[in-house]
């Protein structure tokens, strides 16, 4: 396999000068003579609309995407970038609606929401959680998957490229919230910039095997020779049903695990919370346009890996150690074929992604165990320096962590991209309940929040791990019910696991609420969620890009 040559090194070195020289330079240009703890964590008025959307996307892109939505590219086609255009429709949602309510109230954790809206115990519980999932599922398998692809590329030790990668992100972390938020808008740039030139050469090298020459060649002879990977809806029947099952990617548990994502995920909207409404809705609707654009630099490769696969190209390089087909080589072997010099930017991209993702985790389990844990139940009179330096400590400690955990987590059997979605499935419904019912039902009440976050992950594990054991029943998270009959297999498409224990949990809340109606329901009016003539205008073009994609590859 072609290595990394001097040119590759080089143009990466520039990468590495350019981010680290960038945050210095915003970290003296933007720090007060006494940082408080709220311009660290959320650099507070000082993250610009462009700021902020580069951010959401440099934190939520990294190897997984890279390696796992390639990967399931080569294997299943288009239909994977339902979780990129479902979460930019998802993102119009939470700018219009959930952003209101959290800067209103001056929200600036979501532990702290929870503990003004339920109370304390409610709060605490989900902080636990939120630092079990950040730590031993994001930030490990983000650092591992990081590091093997690192790995694989460059030919470096494994345990060096994970120290390094590690490192790096904790240097930028260090600075803040500001920091990332502004270095991320250069992570992006490499991460497009490379992707894009991957998705370039990858799509023209399939015009090339055909014997034509440019891009617009290459993607036409896609269409035509990998036509089954041009589809959004899978029928009833298709391999991949269980996986996509049909319309349930548009109507079903995509809605709770998006909402969950980005509406009620600290490591998300932390890059808004900062801001002022209608900079932080400016953001998130930048933030939608990128993800509209994320499939062509993470999923087409996949498909073109394919196409040159059905045409005889590299079949060994897609084999792994049994001799099976691992859909998971498809990105590491086209950034083998790329020219020197590009195959450095595209390598920069893909370290871009992953130290801006570290970044941005380590960030919120600091602000999480920082605000949440240690100022609330260890030292309520800390001062801000004080409360500052423990936030630093917390990011090297969780770094370390992941470095000697994520080798023992089993990620690289289950697959990335597989492995955080599953975990995070088993919350997500439960949380996203105590969320949205805290937001717009004033009755909810604090037992109905503990049932919904503590019932709601143990419904999610009796369904995955007991149910399937015990009944002739099986849970095909995320496709939902499906019964074994006399005459084969029955689907219930609509009715899946995550929106089935939602279903639960709302339920359950409401009972709960109207026996005894909470006193600390949100004053919310209309007024709140009008937005400008320019966002309704932006946001609506994004709908129709989707509703067109949707419509088009159907």
């Amino acid at each position: 396999m072609q290595k990394l040559q001097i040119l590759d090194y080089i143009v990466f070195f520039i990468y590495f000068i350019i981010v680290a020289s960038y945050g210095y330079w915003i970290y003296n240009k933007k720090k007060t003579k006494e940082t408080s703890s709220t311009d660290f964590f959320l650099a507070e008025g000082s993250l610009t609309w462009w700021a902020i959307g580069a951010s959401l996307i440099a934190s939520n892109i990294s190897a997984e995407q890279f390696i796992g939505a390639s990967g399931d590219g080569f294997a299943m086609g288009l239909a994977i970038a339902t979780y990129e255009w479902m979460a930019a429709a998802t993102l119009i949602v939470v700018a219009v609606f959930f952003m209101p309510i959290y800067l209103k109230n001056r929200i600036f954790t979501m532990p702290q929401f929870l503990t003004q809206r339920y109370n304390n115990t409610v709060s605490m519980i989900m902080a636990i959680f939120w630092l079990f999932l950040y730590i031993l599922v994001n930030l490990t398998s983000i650092l591992f998957l990081g590091a093997l692809a690192v790995s694989t590329i460059s030919g470096l030790n494994f345990t060096a490229c994970m120290i390094g990668l590690a490192v790096f992100a904790v240097i930028i972390t260090l600075g803040g919230m500001k920091v990332i938020g502004f270095t991320d808008v250069i992570q992006v740039f490499f991460l497009i910039l490379g992707g894009l030139a991957t998705t370039y050469l990858a799509i023209n090298l399939v015009s090339t095997e055909n014997g034509t020459d440019g891009i617009v060649n290459g993607f036409n002879q896609m269409l035509t020779q990998s036509e089954d990977h041009f589809h959004m809806i899978f029928p009833k029947g298709h391999p991949h049903y269980a996986s996509l099952p049909g319309l349930t990617v548009l109507i079903g548990g995509m809605w709770i695990v998006n909402l969950n994502y980005w509406g009620c995920n600290q490591y998300i909207t932390q890059r808004a919370l900062g801001a002022d409404l209608k900079t932080a809705r400016e953001g998130i609707l930048f933030a939608a346009f990128l993800k509209l654009l994320m499939p062509i630099i993470v999923v087409l490769p996949g498909i073109a890996a394919y196409t040159l696969y059905q045409n005889g190209l590299f079949q060994q390089e897609m084999l792994d150690a049994t001799g099976e087909i691992n859909k998971d080589h498809a990105y590491p072997v086209l950034l083998n074929l790329l020219p020197a010099g590009l195959k450095g930017l595209s390598f920069a991209a893909l370290t871009a992604a992953v130290v801006a993702s570290l970044a941005g985790k380590a960030n919120s389990i600091s602000t999480i165990f920082t605000l949440d844990i240690y100022k609330k139940y260890i030292a309520p009179n800390a001062s801000e320096q004080k409360l500052v330096r423990v936030g630093r400590v917390a990011i090297w400690v969780s770094m370390l962590m992941a470095i000697f955990i994520s080798p023992f987590m089993g990620i690289d059997k289950k697959g990335g991209f597989q492995f955080i979605q599953e975990m995070t499935g088993l919350v997500s419904p439960g949380v996203f309940a105590a969320f949205i019912m805290g937001f717009f039902w004033k009755k909810t009440n604090s037992s109905g929040a503990l049932f919904a976050i503590v019932g709601g992950f143990l419904l999610s594990l009796f369904f995955k791990y007991v149910l399937p054991g015990m009944v002739n029943l099986e849970f095909l998270a995320p496709s939902g019910f499906a019964v074994l009959g006399a005459d084969g297999v029955y689907t219930i498409p609509f009715l899946d696991t995550m929106g089935f224990v939602f279903l639960i949990c709302v339920a359950v809340m409401i009972v709960l609420g109207l026996q005894k109606p909470s006193s600390k329901g949100l004053e919310i009016d209309a007024s709140m969620f009008k937005t400008s003539s320019s966002f309704a205008i932006g946001a609506a073009v994004v709908i129709a890009v989707i509703t067109f994609l949707y419509a088009y590859f159907w």
